[in-house]
């Protein structure tokens, strides 16, 4: 069904051709029939020949075409009617751009290049990571924040009301030496036991080791007491050097290795964990190994940026 242009749809589409954040250039063959402003502002600074890039694409379509031996007539084949490729680079400062071609109309020999930055593309991958690196430190946060509340409602609060009400009945019950003896010390227990897991809960929170030391002595600190009490061997290992990171960014991580190392304990039914921190050029990966009963391998991976 073929949609009619009204004055006011041609005007829009012409604007926003006219005013695109990416250079394109329409082409009839080699021909350029007509190109939007920041085409042009690209052509004064870089001073190219349109021609010889719709040529240089045109060829590159050609042996792309002539690779797919037996396959051009497909379905899929013919709706692939635009690839990207790199091109053009300015001084040294200067990212190189990248080139989309595509076939727009055959029979009438139209076709569009579309130039785009490659720092710009790299700024947008870069803002996209802060903002999934945001994501999952917030969720991880959230879950921890759940986690402390459930724990200062069923662990805390419980053993200091139970403690209370051991006192209570100190004052209200008549008592032998050795009883009051025996239950002052249950109360003495009790209230250890809670201190215990104030402690606890204080090092999970923020570790002053993480402050003191750095994201890899928080986290073997971390995976030392949860095996301790799990039994499950937990080791923490890597090449990084997160102690060159800021201190959110290693907070972060160590949330999410919190997280990764208490959510394979509770459901993974592991015999041993490896956490890994591994630096690359621009990025950190934290990733969760798991050897779970059956000799079976699970791997969980979070990626930060370390422009």
């Amino acid at each position: 069904m073929e949609t009619k242009l009204t004055n006011s749809m041609t005007d829009l589409m012409t604007t926003y051709f006219e005013n695109a954040p990416v250079a394109i250039m329409l082409f009839q063959d080699d021909d350029l029939i007509l190109s939007n402003r920041q085409a042009q502002c690209l052509h004064d600074h870089l001073h190219f020949d349109p021609r010889y890039l719709i040529q240089m694409a045109q060829a590159a379509a050609k042996d792309r075409n002539a690779s797919r031996i037996g396959c051009s007539d497909c379905a899929v084949c013919q709706v692939l009617n635009e690839f990207s490729m790199p091109v053009l680079c300015g001084d040294e400062q200067e990212s190189g751009y990248y080139m989309v071609y595509k076939l727009l109309d055959d029979e009438q020999a139209l076709s569009s290049l579309t130039l785009k930055n490659q720092a710009a593309i790299d700024h947008v991958r870069t803002l996209a990571d802060h903002e999934r690196n945001k994501q999952t430190a917030m969720h991880a946060s959230e879950l921890e924040r759940k986690r402390i509340s459930a724990d200062l409602h069923d662990n805390i609060a419980q053993g200091v009301y139970s403690a209370i009400m051991g006192v209570k009945h100190l004052s209200s019950c008549p008592l032998s030496e050795p009883e009051l003896k025996t239950r002052t010390l249950a109360i003495a227990d009790e209230l250890k036991n809670t201190l215990v897991e104030v402690k606890d809960m204080a090092l999970d929170v923020r570790p002053s080791v993480l402050d003191q030391f750095g994201l890899f002595a928080a986290l073997k600190t971390l995976a030392k007491r949860l095996q301790t009490n799990s039994g499950v061997a937990i080791s923490v290992l890597g090449n990084a050097h997160p102690e060159e990171l800021p201190r959110p960014v290693q907070s972060a991580l160590y949330r999410v290795a919190q997280e990764a190392m208490n959510n394979t304990l509770k459901h993974a039914n592991a015999t041993e964990i490896d956490v890994l921190l591994i630096e690359h050029d621009h990025f950190i990966t934290c990733k969760s190994l798991t050897m779970a009963t059956g000799l079976t391998f699970q791997s969980t991976k979070h990626s930060t940026a370390i422009h």
